[in-house]
Order: structure tokens, then C-alpha cells, then sequence
């Protein structure tokens, strides 16, 4: 029944690329666990840089040392794949999965780089790292956030 509970929420969730396997791990654990973050494991955004002036189709580059980057089928554990928070002053809540929208961008596929589309104005930019469930590590592995302008 709790199974079927975790899919019924994925899915109302958006969340449909879940594998099978991560919400096997997920109804085994008491709630929505937050996985654990490898000691030393950062999360960056390469380019662009802080300040920079853009056009309207940016492209961002996603770094990460120290955890591996994987397709969001991959549940083992020190593994998980970049989310593109977009104008957010604040991390999405940490006890459920980061949402999927036009304002936080999944790169379940494991992708180290998107252009991504923004209006002309100043924009912000960070990355946050989760694991295959899109569950946010402990501790934080988010990119300082960065400020874009957009002509």
C-alpha cells in the first residue's frame, strides 16, 4: 500500500521519470530520507559567470566534484544529477522531492549543460544536486547563487 502511495505521489508530483528501484528505496525508508552528501562534494556553475551580460538563450554549464553524476535511474548511493534553480530566493523544501517546473529544471539525464531561455532583465541562477529521487543531499550541494543580465 505504501508503495503504491509513493507512485500515486510521483506521478501528482510530476515526477514520472522515477525508476522503480529508487521508489523501491524510497518506501523502504521512513519518509522521504534525505540522502547523505560525500564529505568534500561541491556543486558549481561554470559558466556563466557571476555578472555576466547575456543574451536571451544562455548557456549554463553544470560542474560537480567529489559525487558522481548520474542519470536519474541510478540509485546507487554517492550518485545523483543537477536541478537549474531559476530566479528562487530560496532552496525548495528539503523533506519533498525539488519540484518540476519552469523555475527548477530537471536534468535527470545526467546533462552537464543546457541554453535555457530568459526574458531581458537580471535573472539569478543556482544549481542544486539531488539524488535519484531528487531528494536534496545532507549537506546542501548547491552552487553559490549567480546573477545574470539578459539584454
Amino acid at each position: 500500500m505504501r508503495h503504491a502511495a509513493l507512485i500515486l505521489l510521483a506521478l501528482i508530483l510530476g515526477f514520472a521519470s522515477f525508476s522503480g528501484a529508487a521508489l523501491a528505496q524510497t518506501a523502504t525508508t521512513p519518509g522521504l530520507a534525505r540522502p547523505h552528501a560525500p564529505h568534500g562534494a561541491k556543486v558549481l556553475i561554470v559558466s556563466p559567470k557571476n555578472g555576466a551580460h547575456v543574451g536571451q538563450d544562455v548557456l549554463v554549464k553544470f560542474g560537480v566534484k567529489g559525487i558522481k553524476l548520474a542519470p536519474s535511474t541510478d540509485t546507487a548511493a554517492n550518485t545523483g544529477h543537477h536541478h537549474l534553480l531559476i530566479d528562487q530566493n530560496e532552496l525548495p523544501p528539503l523533506a519533498v522531492p525539488i519540484p518540476n517546473d519552469a523555475t527548477h529544471k530537471h536534468y535527470g539525464k545526467g546533462q552537464t549543460e543546457d541554453t535555457i531561455h530568459l526574458e531581458p532583465g537580471d535573472h539569478t541562477l543556482q544549481l542544486d544536486f539531488a539524488d535519484a529521487t531528487h531528494m536534496q543531499f545532507s549537506p546542501l550541494l548547491v552552487s553559490k547563487r549567480i546573477t545574470i543580465h539578459v539584454k
